[in-house]
């Protein structure tokens, strides 16, 4: 194009159309539009971690604005990485039992279960971008990069704005705000501020662990690229392109390619950790395109897999997918034994339980096994002070970035652990916004107390936590039920479990003396039985390896046999225990389509052996079998036990933990209803219920089916009343939380929760109700702002 001096006024005249769409002044050649914004808080990266961050603050009454430099929110859980959602249930593999997250993550992984039990990683995409553009206080800005930061003087601990362009609109937004949040993966945000970081291991020394990684095994992990393919019912040509890895020879696990295996399950398709993943991803994006194509190409040519002729590649990951660059230093540094120690701290305001999971540098090429992972005995605490940075005084930080060794990052770094610490950051945002306080002061003891409260108000699940709110009117109300649950027995359905492997049944016992089991068996020949009444360390550690009792069982062959033991043992507390039924191949064990909250089968998958090399504790894991084939033991309990305690909805917990903390109904009740009543009458501006979406369940995001949309223990058609004033009628529920917000405050003394149905075979159940008089929820209150 010709610069504007070249056409006098004259030639414009002449000029054709398309001549009069290239010529423009000069200034608008030289400038691109720009746009200023202002906000409370400002988060550059959109990965899951930010975009929980973005929604939760939001509803906390706060400014946002979400900069992302992708078209779609998610990062590596989005259509173009296509990485599932997962964190401490880690696939139901370990003992983390109810370890999926709470809060906004839970909401969108619960939401996208309903909508896409398939997988679809495209419908969640729209799930995430629904989610977020809902909120009125929130500003996404997508395919937006940031490209600057301007601090606020000259001490270079503050920052004051960003400049970031979007190269779809050639629009630049300059953007101010009062607290940052770097979301970003490769702390883009944190690094042009100047904050303090890292990259690569740590020596063993510095924090003392043992499994830090050598220089053989290399100090960084990689990126992965993932592909899907498709059966089109006719044979498909492949030609492959010139840049193909032509010899899979130089890869050690080539023997394990097959067809029946793509996208995410072939992670260990990963390249990158001996070169700088930051400015080097270009080059190991196109090295993994090598692989992936050269892979494709050995099975559609190589004459090995004649069962690949109909499959065409349907999708190759376009960006990669980023596991580590940069590590970012906060006020404290997760190390190897918080994990492996679940030392209790006192800001914990979020949890992993992801193993400690480190992969060798050189990848796929490597002759070392895929990864190393080893695990903890149950779910860990994970501090506040990891996400805030120590040298920027506005500046948190959340997902990848946040401040951990590389050993510990080998667990935080999963999505679910990432945005669940971001939602932290989120509440924390809004209350330094109302007292005009730094991210840093509210590590003191009352500050982090009310952080907390409020995270736990929103659901965000912290161990070893109940909520302890003086708002909640509920707590000082009476409450009764139509029923409580007093587990007698689980019924038999007819199926018989092979004893083939060691099976158990994860039960939560009141103190005192066990009850009598009763087992239903089919036993093919005379044989002993080995059944074990074990516990972990803890009420709620779900790790069996004290054995409490023990019991040689003589049976006779037979089918259905009825078969009661007494098992010498007593409970100094209440807690949970697992009945262990030990491998038997002349028993097979009767099974239950019955469910109940907190009740969960389980069987002995593999051990953890005790590494002191590693630092690696040793233990068996006892883990679930996924419904549908996951059904609980057809048993009998002599006397019944009292699971469904009316009283625990307002206990402060909303999951299971060393009790079921839940309201449960009796089997055979028709018409189940939770009645709270006042002394005197309250003000009622808001109602909050807390349903059973089974957090037992990880809920992967993509690629992996659900058996079910809803969660079977969830509560589906349900009543609020105020006397005979109906509040709210609601039909095909399936969230784990529920909110009615009045128009106008109800004065009243009492409150029921009446139960019309449940989305499966499991008896009603509530874990809390809370009442408040005010009906607003948000932290920060602006003039006009509209209510979640």
């Amino acid at each position: 194009m010709r610069s504007t001096s070249e056409h006098p006024p004259s030639d414009l005249d002449a000029a054709t159309d398309r001549e009069r769409l290239l010529v423009a002044p000069a200034v608008d050649r030289r400038t691109f539009r720009s746009v200023r914004h202002d906000a409370d808080l400002v988060i550059v990266g959109g990965g899951l971690a930010g975009t929980c961050a973005a929604i939760t603050a939001a509803r906390a009454g706060v400014h946002v604005i979400l900069v992302h430099d992708r078209p779609v929110l998610g990062g590596n859980s989005s259509s173009e990485v296509r990485l599932w959602v997962l964190g401490a249930t880690a696939h139901m593999s370990n003992n983390n039992r109810w370890a999926r997250e709470g809060g906004v993550v839970d909401e969108i992984l619960v939401e996208n279960t309903y909508r896409n039990p398939d997988g679809n990683p495209l419908i969640f995409d729209t799930v995430l971008l629904e989610k977020a553009t809902a909120e009125p206080n929130l500003t996404v800005l997508l395919n937006t990069a940031l490209v600057d930061v301007e601090m606020a003087d000259a001490s270079g601990r503050r920052i004051d704005r960003v400049s970031a362009f979007c190269s779809q609109n050639s629009t630049r937004y300059d953007i101010g705000g009062n607290l940052f949040l770097d979301s970003s993966g490769d702390g883009a945000l944190a690094f042009l501020a100047g904050a303090a970081f890292r990259m690569g291991a740590e020596s063993s020394s510095e924090f003392g662990e043992k499994f830090a990684p050598t220089d053989d095994y290399g100090h960084l992990l990689g990126h992965s690229i993932y592909f899907y393919s498709k059966d089109v019912g006719h044979p498909v040509r492949f030609t492959p392109p010139a840049f193909a890895l032509s010899d899979l020879d130089s890869i050690p696990r080539a023997r394990n390619f097959n067809t029946s295996e793509d996208g995410c399950r072939l992670w260990w398709i990963e390249w990158g950790g001996r070169l700088d993943t930051v400015h080097e991803t270009e080059t190991i994006k196109w090295r993994l395109w090598q692989v992936v194509y050269g892979v494709w190409n050995h099975l559609k040519n190589s004459g090995e897999f004649p069962e690949a002729a109909n499959l065409t590649l349907e999708w190759v990951g376009t960006i990669p997918g980023k596991r580590e660059s940069r590590r970012f230093e906060g006020l404290y540094m997760l190390r190897q034994d918080d994990v492996f120690g679940q030392t209790q701290h006192p800001d914990a305001v979020a949890y992993g339980g992801w193993s400690i999971d480190l992969h060798p540098a050189d990848g796929v090429f490597s002759e070392k096994p895929g990864c190393n992972q080893l695990h903890s005995r149950g779910t860990y605490q994970i501090p506040y002070r990891c996400l805030v940075s120590r040298d920027v005084d506005n500046l948190f930080l959340a997902g990848r970035v946040m401040s951990a060794s590389h050993v510990a990052f080998g667990s935080t770094r999963v999505m679910g652990t990432s945005a669940h610490c971001a939602q932290a950051v989120a509440v924390a945002a809004a209350l330094c916004l109302r007292d005009g306080r730094r991210p840093a002061d509210l590590v003191e003891p009352e500050s982090m107390a009310e952080l907390q409260r409020e995270l736990l108000r929103r659901g965000q699940h912290i161990p070893q936590h109940a909520l302890q709110d003086g708002d909640d009117l509920a707590g000082s109300a009476r409450v009764s039920a139509s029923s409580a649950l007093a587990l007698g027995s689980l019924p038999d359905n007819g199926s018989a479990v092979p004893l083939a492997e060691d099976r158990g049944q994860l039960l939560p016992l009141p103190a005192g003396p066990v009850p009598q089991l009763g087992l239903r068996l089919d036993v093919s020949e005379p044989t002993i039985l080995r059944v074990e009444l074990r516990q972990g360390r803890r009420p709620d550690d779900y790790t069996p390896d004290r054995v409490l009792a023990g019991k040689e069982v003589r049976l006779d062959a037979g089918d259905d046999q009825l078969v009661k033991i007494d098992v010498d043992a007593e409970l100094a507390e209440p807690g949970y225990v697992t009945i262990c039924l030990l491998a038997n191949d002349r028993v097979a064990v009767r099974v239950s389509d019955q469910l109940v909250t907190g009740i969960v089968p389980l069987r002995h998958r593999r051990d953890q052996l005790e590494d002191p090399g590693t630092g690696c504790p040793g233990f068996e894991f006892w883990a679930p079998i996924r419904r549908p084939d996951g059904r609980n033991l057809a048993l009998t309990l002599d006397p019944p036990v009292r699971l469904g305690d009316p009283a625990a909805v307002s206990n402060g917990v909303d999951r299971p933990t060393c009790a079921t903390n839940a309201w449960i109904a009796e089997f055979d009740d028709p018409h189940p209803r939770l009645t709270l009543r006042w002394d005197d009458p309250i003000d009622l501006g808001r109602i909050e219920l807390a349903f059973d979406t089974d957090f037992d369940h990880a809920m992967e995001s993509v690629l992996y089916g659900q058996p079910e949309d809803a969660m079977p223990h969830c509560v589906r058609d349900f009543r609020v009343r105020s006397g005979e004033r109906v509040l709210a009628e609601v039909h095909d529920h399936h969230q784990s939380r529920w909110t009615l917000t009045l128009d106008d405050v109800v004065r009243t003394d009492e409150l029921t929760v009446e139960v019309d149905a449940v989305n499966g075979a499991a008896p009603a159940a509530v874990f809390s109700v809370r009442c408040y008089a005010d009906p607003d929820a948000r932290i920060v209150r602006h003039d006009g702002g509209a209510r979640p």
